[in-house]
Parts: C-alpha cells; sequence; structure tokens
C-alpha cells in the first residue's frame, strides 16, 4: 500500500490537484496519500480502535449514552494526526462517507500487515 501512496503521489506530480472523486476505487490511493505519515496512521488506528471498544462496550452493557464517544475517539486522534503530524486537512471534510470507508480499510490493512505502522 506503500509503494500505491507513491505511485499516486507520482502520477499526480508530486502536487495537489483539486479533483472530484465520484467513486471509493479512485478515491482510496488519494486517501491514502494523505496519510503517509507513521505517526498520523498510529493516531488513526488509536482511534478506530478506541471507537470500536466504545461500541462494543455501549453495546454489551447497554450503556447507549457511551455511544457519543466514539465520533470523538475516531475524528479526535485523527484530527490531530493529520493537523500536528500530517500537516494537511482531513478528507472527513470534502469526502465524510469515502473517509469512513477508507479509515476502516486502512484499518484492516495496518491490521493484516499490508501497510507498516
Amino acid at each position: 500500500e506503500i509503494k500505491k501512496i507513491q505511485e499516486f503521489k507520482t502520477k499526480m506530480g508530486g502536487e495537489k490537484k483539486e479533483v472530484r472523486y465520484t467513486n471509493f476505487k479512485d478515491f482510496y490511493p488519494f486517501y491514502l496519500s494523505e496519510h503517509s505519515n507513521m505517526i498520523n496512521r498510529k493516531l488513526h488506528f488509536f482511534g478506530t480502535t478506541l471507537m470500536m471498544l466504545v461500541f462494543l462496550y455501549a453495546l454489551f452493557t447497554g450503556e447507549y449514552s457511551k455511544l457519543w464517544y466514539m465520533p470523538l475517539c475516531g475524528y479526535g486522534s485523527a484530527w490531530i494526526g493529520h493537523f500536528f503530524f500530517e500537516k494537511n486537512k482531513p478528507a472527513t471534510f470534502k469526502y465524510p462517507f469515502y473517509s469512513l470507508a477508507g479509515d476502516f480499510r486502512m484499518y484492516w490493512e495496518c491490521l493484516t500487515g499490508q501497510i507498516p505502522l
């Protein structure tokens, strides 16, 4: 997947160009290019893990009022990664659904060793 990031950046001429994505297949290489910093990826992985733990906790304990912590865990750690380490604006602002799908796919690829943490 890191190779895909490099290929995407090369294809785009190393520049940020305004592109409007209409499908996830085209969006995902862009998403990966916005997550090339390892600390940013680690923060995403941590936040997504924490978000899933909050969900499971609420599900198994019946404390559904705790579900509001999910976006705080997921977005909070991800945005720290983007603003302070990656130095870019999260794709969530422009592509909320593709970005969420990208986060879960990147999470799986990190978990299975396809993308290094």
